[in-house]
């Protein structure tokens, strides 16, 4: 699944002049990234991987993009994996290294953007449209806020192609539901409606079709509302808290906050409240 098995795809998805298959908007502080083959449900080809990626590369590394939108056009967000590419890596697993090239796929190409956005300060939201499944299933629970419209549907179609829960997806899961909701998500393979998910804890909010890009730019406001410096922070800290133990999560916030002491967004909401009579210890 590397340059090796798909050269052309590959090279599509880094030439500038290919037909755009992620369509990016930007304005003021944050920016609308869709998945935009519709008529193929945004399947995760390889030019619309490669797509995607240069573009959140991009956006994570200007500081002025506070908050990023990643949802998908027409009927879908994402169908998932491309079959096609999985039938080539099938026919030619023998061939060069193996599977060896499909692990160098998943790893540099899913994984890498699983990893943009966990791990950059950017804030992203997933808007989920329709049907969400596989790796776009994945990338979209690894963001930090997902919505979902009234029509969305959770997919799990893991099991059913013989495949294991991927690119992330393990860890939501058993988090959100525990391990035997998990598993049982798993062996059932039932899809999910948007209001089920809200109640798993799979979304935060629900709300009508029309209005859903509407509730994503509110969550960016939000972001944008409050000091850069603290929701960057605050980011990796409750990131890594969900891993950590009382005593190491306490640890870490007492490292943390003396930084935000010595910011001016902090000294100025002191002077203010203490200029308006106000206390809060």
């Amino acid at each position: 699944m590397s340059e090796a098995l798909y050269p052309g795809m590959v090279a599509e998805g880094d030439d500038p002049a290919a037909p755009r298959r992620v369509r990016v908007e930007r304005r003021d502080d944050r920016a609308v990234v869709t998945l935009d083959e519709p008529d193929r449900l945004n399947v995760l080809s390889a030019p619309l991987v490669r797509q995607l990626r240069h573009t959140l590369e991009n956006l994570v590394s200007d500081s002025a993009i506070r908050a990023v939108v990643l949802t998908g056009s027409g009927p879908g967000f994402s169908a998932g994996g491309d079959l096609r590419m999985m039938r080539t890596a099938i026919e030619r697993r023998y061939e060069a290294e193996g599977t060896a090239d499909v692990w160098r796929w998943i790893r540099r190409e899913f994984g890498g953007i699983a990893r943009l956005i966990a791990g950059s300060d950017t804030i992203f939201v997933a808007a989920l449209n329709g049907p969400a499944a596989g790796v776009g299933l994945a990338w979209a629970l690894t963001c930090d806020i997902t919505i979902a419209s009234e029509r969305a549907v959770i997919v799990p179609a893991f099991a059913r192609l013989g495949l294991i829960p991927e690119v992330g997806t393990s860890w939501a899961l058993t988090r959100r539901l525990g391990y035997q909701g998990a598993l049982a998500y798993y062996l059932k393979g039932d899809h999910i409606d948007a209001e089920t998910a809200q109640r798993l804890g799979l979304v935060q909010e629900v709300v009508a079709p029309d209005r859903l890009l509407e509730a994503a730019d509110a969550w960016c406001s939000r972001v944008a509302a409050l000091p850069a410096h603290a929701v960057a922070m605050a980011k990796p800290l409750l990131r890594t808290a969900a891993d950590a133990n009382w005593n190491d999560a306490l640890t870490l916030e007492e490292f943390a906050e003396p930084t935000c002491f010595t910011t001016a967004a902090f000294a100025d909401s002191v002077e203010g409240m203490l200029s308006g009579g106000t206390r809060t210890s």
